[in-house]
This record gives C-alpha cells, sequence and structure tokens, in this order.
C-alpha cells in the first residue's frame, strides 16, 4: 500500500490555526501523514538569497527569499502543539528540517522517527550526515539531482548509519561506507529516495517518471514520488509505476498568498488524488497471473467447447464437417480438436451439442 504524504510545507503561511485546519483537511482526505517544514530562516537563508522565478511569480512580490521566508516560520511552541493534534486525531506528523538546530528539535523533542531530507539539501553533506546519524528512516527527495548527486549522498548516509561517532568525515570515507556491506545493508533498511522535478509547478515534459525505473536499478532502494506537477494524474500514474511512497503539497485554497499556493492541491483534489491512488494499489495485485475469483464464474461462459457442427449419429466420424467451436465453454477443450477428428462417434448428438468423450 502506497505512503501517501500530504504536504502542508509553509502553507499554514506561518499561522497555527490555519495549520490546524490543514491537519484536519489531511486526515479527512485519508492520506497517512501530514508533513510540514520546520526551519529558523536566518539559520538556513542569508540575507543576499534571492526569490526563486516561481515564488516571485507566485508571491507577485519582490522581496528577498529571507523576508519571504521569515513570514512563513512557526514557532517550536506551536509544533507540539501541531503534533498533538495529530497525535488526536490519528494521523502522523512529519516535517522537513532545513538546519541543524530544526533538525535536534524535530528528533530530540517531537520524537519524530521518520525524516525527510528535502531535494534542495541534497547536497548540504553536514545536514544530511546528522539526519543519518539520527538512525531514523529517511526519505531522501532528488530534485534538481543526477545519479553521481544521489550516490554521493547515499555515501554520507551510509556513513552516519555505520560509522562510530567519533569518526571523521571525508568524501573518501562516505565513498567506503556506500561500497561496505554494512552500508549498503543500514542504506537498505533506512532509506526510500523519492523522484521529484523541483519547479512549481513542474511542466509535464520535465516530469520523467521512467527515472524512478532508472534510479530503482542503480541504487536498489525503494522508490517513491514527491510531486509538484498540476493535478493529480501524475502521482497517479508514478503509483501505477510502483511508488511506495507519494508526496503532495496541498492547501485549503489556491487562492491564497504564498510561494507554494498555486502549484498544491485544493481539499476536495487531495481527497480524489487519495482515493484513485488507494484504487491504484487494489489493481496493482501481486503480479502472479492466472483467473481471478471474479473471473472464474465467466470461464464458462467466454471461453469455447468442441459442439455438434450437425446431427451426428453413432458410429460417424467426426471430421472438420461436423464438429465446429462454440460457446459455452463447459465442454471439451478446443485444444482437442485435432485429436477429435477420425474418432468414431460413440452416441448420436444433435445440433450445437457438446461433444463428450462418453463410449
Amino acid at each position: 500500500m502506497t505512503l501517501i504524504i500530504a504536504e502542508a510545507g509553509v502553507n499554514h503561511n506561518g499561522q497555527e490555526d490555519l495549520a490546524i485546519e490543514l491537519i484536519n483537511v489531511a486526515k479527512e482526505s485519508g492520506a497517512d501523514i501530514v508533513k510540514f517544514q520546520t526551519f529558523k530562516s536566518k539559520n538556513c537563508i542569508s540575507n543576499i538569497a534571492e526569490q526563486a522565478d516561481y515564488q516571485l511569480i507566485n508571491t507577485k512580490v519582490k522581496e528577498s527569499q529571507l523576508e519571504m521566508v521569515q513570514k512563513l516560520e512557526l514557532s517550536y511552541d506551536a509544533h507540539h502543539r501541531l503534533i498533538a493534534h495529530c497525535n488526536s486525531i490519528g494521523i502522523e506528523f512529519l516535517s522537513t528540517a532545513f538546519d541543524h538546530d530544526s533538525l535536534a528539535f524535530l528528533v530530540d523533542d517531537l520524537k519524530l522517527t521518520r525524516l525527510k531530507i528535502p531535494s534542495g539539501e541534497i547536497t548540504n553533506a553536514p545536514l544530511v550526515l546528522a539526519h543519518a546519524r539520527t538512525q531514523c528512516d529517511l526519505i531522501l527527495s532528488t530534485g534538481m539531482a543526477s545519479l553521481s548527486d544521489i550516490e554521493k549522498t547515499l555515501g554520507v548516509i551510509a556513513f552516519g548509519l555505520t560509522a562510530p561517532l567519533n569518526s571523521i568525515p571525508s568524501e573518501q570515507a562516505f565513498v567506503d561506507a556506500y561500497f561496505s556491506e554494512e552500508g549498503q545493508k543500514a542504506l537498505q533498511a533506512k532509506v526510500t529516495i523519492l523522484h521529484c522535478t523541483t519547479e512549481y509547478p513542474a511542466p509535464p515534459n520535465d516530469i520523467n517518471l521512467n527515472a524512478m525505473d532508472t534510479i530503482k536499478a542503480a541504487f536498489k532502494l525503494p522508490i517513491g514520488y514527491s510531486d509538484h506537477s498540476k493535478g493529480i494524474v501524475v502521482p497517479i500514474a508514478a503509483v501505477a509505476k510502483g511508488a511506495e511512497i507519494i508526496e503532495k503539497h496541498f492547501t485549503l485554497d489556491k487562492g491564497m498568498e504564498g510561494p507554494d499556493h498555486i502549484a498544491s492541491l485544493d481539499p476536495d483534489e487531495l481527497k480524489s488524488m487519495v482515493s484513485s491512488i488507494r484504487i491504484v494499489n487494489k489493481c496493482l495485485g501481486n503480479g502472479l497471473k492466472g483467473p481471478r475469483p471474479s473471473e472464474i464464474k465467466n470461464m464458462k461462459i467466454a471461453r469455447k467447447s468442441i459442439v455438434a457442427r450437425k446431427g451426428i449419429k453413432v458410429g460417424e466420424i467426426f471430421s472438420e464437417d461436423n464438429i465446429m467451436i462454440k460457446r459455452p465453454g463447459n465442454g471439451m477443450s478446443p485444444y482437442g480438436y485435432w485429436d477429435l477428428i477420425g474418432e468414431i462417434a460413440h452416441i448420436d448428438y444433435a445440433e450445437d451439442e457438446l461433444i463428450r468423450l462418453d463410449k
């Protein structure tokens, strides 16, 4: 069953009451997890960082990235209330940490056992290492990344999962950890990789869902998909291709101010996506090909048997002139057609009567 992450992100616009509403919507949609973003703006964004093009277009406000993001920050106290609300209604709380202090808060204070490393941090080796050293389950998003980028990041994670805390990090140590048997076992136990296209909204010709197959073949790890496209078609298609995790942004209202609302699902779309994915999960089955329980009753109706083309008397020889293939399928299999030619009829047959081997 695909794990569905409803990505609230910063679509609360820095308001705790809206964050609570987003949690309720995620729960009502049937999602497994609701995810936020945890950060101290000044710890992860410099005052010279510019807005991304999509941020400027979506917010229609020209300001520094720091100024924009500071308005989207939730306090640590608010996080405690959010996770308490998630626990009270039965949905998992998850958040992405963008700095070391926030990561420590999620693990040490909120006691999360699952963490998400976002695409933008995939080259931030110190923060990736800190994630790995928590020994939590890790979801690694790979927007903007090449296979080489992913392999290097997995090396950092393998080192963090397996090396003693007093081990000195280095690029060679990461390589050695990645190629070690212990490192590979740790990655298999702890890491899921998400294919992703980091654009909001992501254009269809840049989605490249077939890259999921490439990533899975390269790293032999569970694969999922973090979606930034418009609508629900792409995540549903990703599930059909084997995504074990789907992450999708959602909002209370696409018309709200903020950088991510326009590329997010509204509550009805989120519910539709979740229900569609659950149907796809059922449709995928176990991969074994054979008659399904619902089909068996139809076999005698849809298949065919050998019947008398016309009346046949005892002692006549079966031939192409007096036998043929027709429905229903509860008589002699058409595979026996050639063996029957030349045999003698031991009973009389009326036209269309099923041929039997009675003697």
